[in-house]
């Protein structure tokens, strides 16, 4: 009896030791974000508080870059430990396609991010009236030299962009071939564009109402335009991205449903990223999604079973391994 006791007490002392052990583990990671002071920014600091709620003296820390197609490169390299990547930038990694030269099978998704940063057609309300335009496929179907601006080149959003006017029949090369022509600027410089009434339409990733919208709006008499499920159905099989629906409430300046598409981020390590580092970086965020929903009022529908919805790139198993126990 007395040796099953003391038995007893060195496991349960093993045990504790152990638990002791886990609560004393901490991590020092570098993300790879984008340009300082953005959303990705506030998420990094999100993604740092919920490692630290659950490993007191860890770090992560935000690595500003040239964004979600750079990440590629800097986590391959290991210049990174983790970092945030849009999902079709992940596409375009995988399949080799500009500016990457060879396939990129080096990525492991750790969680989702969010989903909700639409393709928005915004135009102007006087543009799309006087030539009844009720999608983006009518510009094609009457051949219009309209004035379009896409984001500069080189941004993934642009690339989509230019899907969206393909898969409607109206290229770039189509629209300038009507008379019109095709801007690649910065989302900051879209709206002077608009503005200035050097643009008829603009196409880029934004969250709904976000503010250089409602600036904008308050300018001009905005509309917007929806995509054909037709049209949608082909850049989701180019992208791998989803369709997105903005609801006839989210702006005061429209009044029907609007069928579009929208780019997600992912959080991503490397395939070959510490298991344990995976899974207990995976298990702080479930346990404190909370931190990443208060970094900013665009991040409130964050979720565990959002977070576990990824579909361009496999989860790291250690990722996933956390997703199944939790139910999702």
């Amino acid at each position: 009896m007395k040796t099953n006791r003391i038995a007893a007490i060195v496991a349960t002392l093993a045990i504790a030791f152990g638990a002791q052990q886990a609560s004393a583990q901490t991590y020092n990671l570098t993300l790879c974000g984008a340009s300082p002071g953005g959303l990705w920014t506030l998420l990094g600091a999100g993604i740092d508080a919920a490692l630290k709620k659950s490993f007191p003296g860890s770090t992560v820390t935000y690595q500003t870059s040239g964004g979600g197609l750079a990440n590629v490169g800097l986590l391959s390299d290991g210049k990174c430990d983790i970092a945030i990547i849009h999902d079709a930038e992940a596409k375009a990694a995988l399949g080799g396609l500009p500016p990457f030269k060879a396939p990129v099978d080096t990525l492991a998704t750790i969680a989702q991010l969010y989903t909700w940063a639409p393709m928005q057609i915004i135009g102007s309300r006087s543009f799309i009236e006087e030539n009844e335009l009720t999608s983006l496929e009518d510009v094609a179907a009457k051949k219009l030299p309209v004035r379009i601006v896409l984001n500069r080149r080189g941004n993934i959003v642009s690339a989509v962009g230019e899907a969206m006017m393909n898969a409607a029949g109206a290229s770039p090369e189509n629209v300038e071939s009507w008379g019109g022509s095709v801007t690649y600027a910065a989302s900051s410089e879209q709206g002077d564009l608009m503005r200035d009434r050097r643009a008829d339409l603009m196409i880029n990733s934004l969250f709904v109402n976000h503010s250089s919208i409602r600036e904008l709006a308050s300018a001009v008499d905005l509309a917007l335009l929806p995509v054909t499920d037709e049209t949608a159905q082909k850049v989701i099989d180019e992208w791998d991205i989803n369709r997105y629906t903005i609801e006839a409430s989210d702006y005061d300046w429209n009044d029907k449903d609007v069928l579009t598409l929208t780019v997600s981020a992912q959080l991503f390590a490397r395939k070959d990223a510490d298991p344990q580092m995976v899974k207990d970086l995976t298990q702080a965020l479930v346990d404190n999604a909370t931190e990443l929903q208060s970094v900013h009022k665009a991040m409130s529908p964050l979720d565990v079973k959002l977070m576990s919805e990824a579909k361009t790139v496999p989860y790291h198993p250690s990722a996933e391994e956390v997703f199944t126990a939790a139910g999702y």
